[in-house]
């Protein structure tokens, strides 16, 4: 097994809780690190596990579990966890593991899973839809779509999703999050592969040559998969070729490090904003 074998990994940092008498990381916290890394591999193919597995009527239940332990890791040792689903069956699916540290292989581990039907416990056929979203991710295409239009076309994909990030997560009155510059923007939003919306963004033109990125919303269980990054360069290509100069944002500060990656630059003093520390940030179109 080598990391090459993984086309998806979660890192890791070993803490001090997890380290045993002989200064090693205790055995059995090595499935609760691929256990952790299944769920961020839910999370890399755009599938909000709840919801998405709600859809799909059913649950998976771990059939099987196995570790082979190759070497030790160490207290604040950095671990990738590879992850990838290797065989599916008819109810069945299998996950192979590697856990690493730099290129060293630390322990490798199955999972075999069964997709049941949550109230009695009985396996199901996996759904055609998951097994081909599992099946694209790991032939290295994408598992979602990125549609842009109007309020009219989108808000029915888009008004749900704000509404459980903003005015659900965030309690954000619903009469700021709602107004009439909807109906005059272009709206972005990344669907998965069930339909679901799992991050939208706005664009608006508020003067000539200047464009304004805002609504930047991206459901919480698939925060840090890059489906943000596809909503905020969507709309910064479609204002580059309307030809704005300047892309304004008004970021909340816990944000900020985000569009900072994606060439922002902050200015100006921290402002409140429905409750939430915003800073506002610029970025030059050539």
């Amino acid at each position: 097994m080598k990391r090459s074998d993984f086309r998806f990994f979660h890192r890791l940092r070993v803490r001090w809780a997890e380290i045993d008498m002989q200064k090693i990381v205790f055995n059995g916290h090595y499935l609760t690190y691929i256990d952790t890394a299944v769920t961020a591999y839910w999370g890399r193919v755009a599938l909000p596990y709840e919801t998405a597995f709600h859809i799909l009527g059913g649950e998976l239940y771990v059939k099987k579990a196995t570790l082979e332990y190759h070497a030790s890791a160490l207290m604040d040792d950095d671990l990738s966890v590879g992850m990838k689903c290797s065989k599916l069956g008819n109810s069945s699916m299998v996950f192979q593991a590697g856990i690493f540290r730099g290129d060293k292989l630390l322990i490798s581990g199955e999972l075999i899973y069964v997709f049941a039907d949550p109230q009695t416990q009985t396996s199901k056929p996996i759904p055609e839809a998951l097994r081909h979203i599992l099946l694209i991710f790991e032939a290295g295409e994408s598992v979602v779509d990125l549609k842009t239009g109007s309020w009219a076309e989108l808000q029915s994909l888009a008004s749900p999703l704000r509404t459980e990030v903003f005015v659900k997560e965030q309690e954000i009155p619903p009469e700021l999050e709602w107004d009439e510059l909807d109906a005059t923007a272009l709206h972005a939003v990344v669907v998965n592969k069930l339909g679901q919306a799992v991050a939208t963004g706005r664009l608006l033109q508020p003067q000539p040559q200047v464009a304004q990125i805002g609504r930047m919303a991206v459901s919480k269980p698939l925060r840090g998969g890059h489906l943000g990054q596809k909503v905020v360069e969507s709309l910064i290509d479609v204002a580059r070729k309307r030809g704005d100069k300047t892309v304004i944002l008004h970021a909340q500060c816990s944000a900020e490090g985000f569009y900072r990656r994606l060439g922002f630059k902050a200015h100006g003093d921290i402002f409140d904003d429905a409750g939430i520390d915003h800073i506002e940030m610029t970025r030059q179109l050539t």
